[in-house]
């Protein structure tokens, strides 16, 4: 059983998965948009790592801040919300103090991001072979020759058959499974060290799913990247996950080692989304599928307390005040008044 945390710079590292020279650190970061009713709260206090040549997968219901997190990053947030952070770098280099122009001479080129509408992401007045080496010419990676030797070298990479023919062809003439696997190799043009990749999947069907998460693993570990990967599907994390943080509310209510989580999850509603997976052996058929009761709450105006109490079926005295971030083995931390095992507490109430 572990004990919470009392160490404010451990439980910062808990919960980031803190190692040795990450390509991308976060600490606190918050999202604020005005909105009429006041202010959105959308990211709270969300610290996270990304080590060179690993996947760090933030899944959570659809709401949960995980598309936010990511568009804060890279400086991509809509008009008017208002990014704050303790610490937030980019391979050593402050991103929250950056200038415009340095921000934009990394997007694209060291960071990049694969979004998860290819269809709207891809200008569609503009070719494939256009959209894939401009951003290669424009960061000066080389004369419009080799954007284009590049280009077809990533497009047969990524699993697209005659790629020097693909690219006179515009968007619309490619399949939602072609598109994304331009995204991929738009990403790649300039050898970036971090990936974000914005639930890629999500428009595909199952088999086109399975081929591009596995090519996303596969080019992952040949370049050596890091790789950020969104995503409200847990089978996704535990298919390409080496660590994953669970967003609940705007926070990041636990994380850790993908396996840790899976095998012993430490927070009542990581514990709900993993009874939610249908598993062979497990759930007989016809048997329905598990559930988590209630609603997600309003985020205008903040929250104090457990934002997930009122779904919690372990809610009890204290889940109103300060939650401890606590700390198991292999950076394993989760934000609960709970100290041990879902498995092992015993439930108060189902709230409706």
């Amino acid at each position: 059983m572990s004990a919470p945390v009392v160490n404010a710079a451990a439980a910062d590292d808990v919960m980031a998965g803190h190692v040795a020279e990450p390509v991308l650190e976060v600490q606190h970061l918050a999202v604020q948009i005005p909105v009429a009713d006041g202010v959105l709260h959308a990211v709270r206090d969300v610290s996270l790592s990304v080590p060179r040549g690993e996947t760090l997968c933030v899944v959570g219901e659809s709401g949960c801040g995980k598309s936010l997190t990511s568009l804060a990053v890279m400086g991509l947030l809509p008009g008017g919300a208002r990014r704050t952070a303790d610490r937030m770098t980019f391979l050593g280099e402050d991103l929250l103090s950056m200038s415009p122009g340095r921000l934009r001479e990394l997007r694209g080129n060291r960071m990049a991001m694969i979004f998860q509408e290819p269809m709207t992401s891809l200008n569609p007045s503009w070719t494939i072979g256009d959209q894939l080496t401009e951003p290669f010419i424009r960061h000066g990676k080389g004369g419009k020759a080799q954007a284009t030797e590049r280009a077809v070298f990533l497009l047969e990479r990524v699993g697209i058959a005659a790629a020097g023919r693909r690219l006179v062809q515009y968007p619309h003439e490619l399949s939602g499974g072609l598109r994304q696997r331009v995204m991929i190799a738009m990403a790649l043009m300039c050898g970036p060290e971090l990936i974000l990749a914005d639930e890629p999947t999500t428009a595909l069907d199952v088999t086109i799913q399975a081929e591009i998460l596995h090519l996303l693993a596969e080019l992952q570990r040949e370049f050596g990247m890091g790789l950020l990967l969104v995503t409200h599907d847990l089978g996704i994390v535990a298919r390409v996950a080496h660590r994953v943080a669970v967003m609940y509310a705007g926070e990041v209510v636990e994380s850790g080692p993908t396996t840790a989580v899976f095998d012993d999850p430490r927070h009542p509603y990581t514990r709900g989304l993993i009874d939610c997976i249908p598993i062979p052996g497990r759930n007989k058929p016809g048997t329905p599928l598990g559930t988590i009761p209630g609603l997600v709450p309003n985020l205008v105006g903040g929250i104090t307390g457990c934002a997930f109490r009122d779904r919690c079926a372990y809610a009890r005295a204290g889940c109103d005040g300060a939650i401890p971030v606590q700390a198991g083995a292999h950076d394993h931390g989760w934000r609960c008044v709970l100290s041990e095992s879902v498995a092992d507490s015993t439930p108060t109430e189902v709230r409706a």
